[in-house]
């Protein structure tokens, strides 16, 4: 059976890395750990806020980075060997999460606060520009 592109269309030019983000995207459905995205008001444009529950990790076991339009959120908590757990109820394990951002997002700060990851995401509005081009002969 032949795929048929999402954006196979002659009438979208330059779309074809679209779909290799929607891919990227369909493959993280690891839900842990749990988090919310929502849309707040905001005078400098749409806002996004997206947190994450990351009880147990301290600001050192956590890695935010942006990279070629993804935001990745990374935890790893360090095993402490001189502790002796009659239960372990706790998991100590490792995650990564990735959101992928469409262009114009800003990451603009990330925060730890009571066991929550914050992390805020802004689309900065592009400058509408109007080039005229010159039909030579």
């Amino acid at each position: 059976m032949t795929r048929v592109p999402v954006f196979s269309s002659p009438l979208l030019l330059g779309f074809d890395e679209f779909e290799r983000l929607l891919e990227r995207a369909s493959k993280a459905t690891d839900s842990y750990p749990p988090y919310n995205i929502e849309r707040v008001a905001s005078p400098a444009g749409e806002m996004w806020k997206i947190t994450l529950a990351v009880a147990g990790f301290a600001r050192a076991d956590l890695e935010v980075t942006v990279e070629d339009r993804q935001l990745t959120v990374k935890g790893r908590q360090r095993e402490d060997s001189n502790r002796d757990f009659l239960h372990r109820g706790i998991a100590a394990r490792q995650f990564a999460k990735a959101f992928v951002l469409a262009d114009g997002m800003e990451v603009k700060e990330a925060q730890l606060e009571n066991g929550l990851l914050l992390i805020t995401v802004l689309r900065i509005e592009p400058e509408r520009l109007i080039k005229r081009i010159e039909i030579r002969e």
